[in-house]
C-alpha cells in the first residue's frame, strides 16, 4: 500500500514538472520571437556599386608616334623614368624618358646597312662609267675604220669592178658595225641609268630609315603638352603604368592630364540589376577618402554589352556616373560608393523583406494574432518591401517563420482574388487599368 502511494506521488510530481517546463519553454519561445512593425514613409529602390573617380575629359601624354612605323619594327619600349603621379606640370615640362638601348642597337644595324648601300652605289657608278667609256672608245674606233674604208673605196675607182665591189662591201660592213655599236651604246646608257637608280633608291631608303630612327630617339624624352596634374595611364589589365612598364605602337599613352573641373565615377553593375539602371537616374556619390562628404550625380552612360572583369566569373556592365559640381579635393583614382536611385515613393507602407513569405502565387506574413495574413506587395530594395494592401501602419508581424507555421490559418484571401482579377483586366486591356489609363509598373 505504501509502495503504491509512493508511485502515485512520484507520478504526480513528474506531471507537475512537465507542466512547469512546458509553460516555461512556451513563455521563453514567445519572448524570443522577434516582431517587425509596419512603417510608412519615403521608400527608395536603389542599386549600390563601387566605382572609381576619373576625369570626364583628359589629354594623353604619349610616346613617340614614330614607334608605329613598320620600317623600324619596334614592338615595345620600356619606360625608363617617370615623374611621380600627382605632379603638377606646365606645358613643355619634363614628364618621362624611354629606354634607348634597343633602338640604339637597331640604329647601328641601319647605319651599317647604309654604309654597305653607299659602297654599292659608288661601285655601280664606277662600273657604269668604265663600261660606257669603253663603248664610246669602240664607237670612235669604228668611225675611224669607216673613214679608212671610204678612202679606200674612193681610191679604187680606177681598179677592176671586182676590187671596187670588195671595197664597197668592206665599207658597208664597217658602217653596219658602227651603227650597231651606237645602238648598243644607247641601250647600255639606259641600263646604266636603271642600275644607278636602283642603288640610289636603296641608298635613299636606308638614309630615310636612319633619319626616322634618329628622329624617334629624339622623341624618347617626353614633355607635357599642356599644364595639368600627371596621372599614370592604366593598361588593359587595370594596372597603372610605371617605371619598367612598356608602351607599344597600339597604345602609346604614358600618362594623362585630366581636367579636374568635371569628374565621373566609372562603375560596374551586375547583370541582375542592369535592367533597372537607366540614363538620367539620380545617383548619390560617396568618396571613401572623405566619408563625411556626399555628392550628387546622374547616370550618363549605360553599356549595352557586358564584360567579364579579371579574376571574376560573373558578367558586369559598365556604367558612367557624372558627378555634379566641382570640388578641389577630388582626384582621379579615388574609390567611390555609388547609390543609384531607381525609384522613389514619398508615402508608402513597408516591412523588412525577411518578414514576407511567398509561395508560387501568394505573399503573406505571420501576424502576432497567429494568422497568415495575405498581403499585396510592391517594389523592394535590399532591405525592405512595399506593402500595398493587407496591413496598416503599426501592425506587428513576425520577422521570420515561426516554429509551427501549420498552426497559422490564412486570412485575406479576398485580397488575392481581387489582385488576380485586376492583373487579368490589365493584361486584357494591353497594360491599362479599368479606367483606361496606362497601368503603372
Amino acid at each position: 500500500m505504501k509502495k503504491r502511494f509512493l508511485y502515485i506521488s512520484i507520478a504526480v510530481v513528474a506531471v507537475a514538472v512537465v507542466i512547469v517546463v512546458t509553460k516555461f519553454t512556451k513563455s521563453s519561445d514567445n519572448e524570443t520571437e522577434i516582431y517587425a512593425q509596419v512603417k510608412k514613409g519615403k521608400f527608395e529602390v536603389i542599386v549600390s556599386t563601387t566605382g572609381e573617380l576619373q576625369s570626364a575629359n583628359s589629354e594623353n601624354i604619349q610616346g613617340p608616334s614614330g614607334l608605329g612605323n613598320r620600317d623600324l619594327r619596334i614592338r615595345e619600349i620600356k619606360i625608363q623614368d617617370l615623374v611621380a603621379e600627382g605632379t603638377v606640370v606646365d606645358s613643355g615640362d619634363y614628364v618621362a624618358s624611354l629606354d634607348r638601348s634597343e633602338v640604339m642597337v637597331k640604329l647601328k644595324d641601319v647605319e651599317d646597312e647604309l654604309e654597305k648601300v653607299q659602297s654599292q652605289y659608288v661601285k655601280t657608278q664606277l662600273d657604269t662609267t668604265i663600261k660606257l667609256r669603253d663603248l664610246r672608245d669602240d664607237i670612235i674606233s669604228k668611225q675611224y675604220q669607216a673613214e679608212e674604208a671610204q678612202i679606200k673605196l674612193e681610191q679604187s675607182k680606177y681598179e677592176p669592178p671586182a676590187t671596187i665591189r670588195q671595197a664597197q662591201i668592206e665599207l658597208e660592213k664597217i658602217q653596219r658595225n658602227l651603227n650597231q655599236a651606237r645602238k648598243n651604246y644607247k641601250l647600255k646608257v639606259k641600263q646604266a641609268v636603271a642600275d644607278m637608280r636602283e642603288v640610289e633608291i636603296n641608298k635613299d631608303k636606308q638614309m630615310r630609315k636612319r633619319d626616322k630612327m634618329l628622329a624617334l630617339i629624339n622623341e624618347f624624352t617626353i614633355f607635357a603638352p599642356k599644364k595639368g596634374m600627371v596621372i599614370y595611364s592604366k593598361e588593359w589589365g587595370g594596372k597603372k603604368r610605371k617605371v619598367g612598364s612598356t608602351i607599344n605602337p597600339w597604345d602609346l599613352t604614358v600618362a594623362t592630364l585630366p581636367d579636374l573641373s568635371q569628374m565621373i565615377s566609372k562603375t560596374y553593375v551586375n547583370e541582375i540589376d542592369i535592367s533597372k539602371v537607366k540614363k538620367g537616374q539620380v545617383v548619390k556619390v560617396g568618396v571613401d577618402a572623405f566619408p563625411d562628404k556626399e555628392y550628387n550625380g546622374v547616370v550618363k552612360e549605360v553599356a549595352n554589352v557586358g564584360e567579364q572583369l579579371p579574376n571574376t566569373d560573373s558578367k558586369v556592365f559598365e556604367v558612367i556616373v557624372r558627378v555634379n559640381g566641382t570640388d578641389a579635393i577630388l582626384r582621379p583614382g579615388m574609390t567611390t560608393s555609388n547609390t543609384i536611385i531607381i525609384s522613389e515613393s514619398d508615402d508608402v507602407m513597408y516591412l523588412p523583406i525577411e518578414s514576407v513569405s511567398k509561395t508560387d502565387s501568394l505573399s503573406f506574413v505571420y501576424t502576432k494574432s497567429g494568422k497568415k495574413q495575405i498581403v499585396i506587395t510592391g517594389q523592394s530594395n535590399e532591405n525592405h518591401i512595399v506593402i500595398l494592401d493587407g496591413l496598416k501602419v503599426s501592425d506587428r508581424v513576425l520577422l521570420s517563420e515561426p516554429d509551427n507555421p501549420k498552426s497559422y490559418n490564412f486570412i485575406g484571401l479576398e485580397l488575392y482574388k481581387s489582385n488576380k482579377k485586376n492583373e487579368q483586366a490589365n493584361a486584357n486591356s494591353g497594360g491599362r487599368d479599368i479606367n483606361g489609363k496606362k497601368a503603372s509598373r
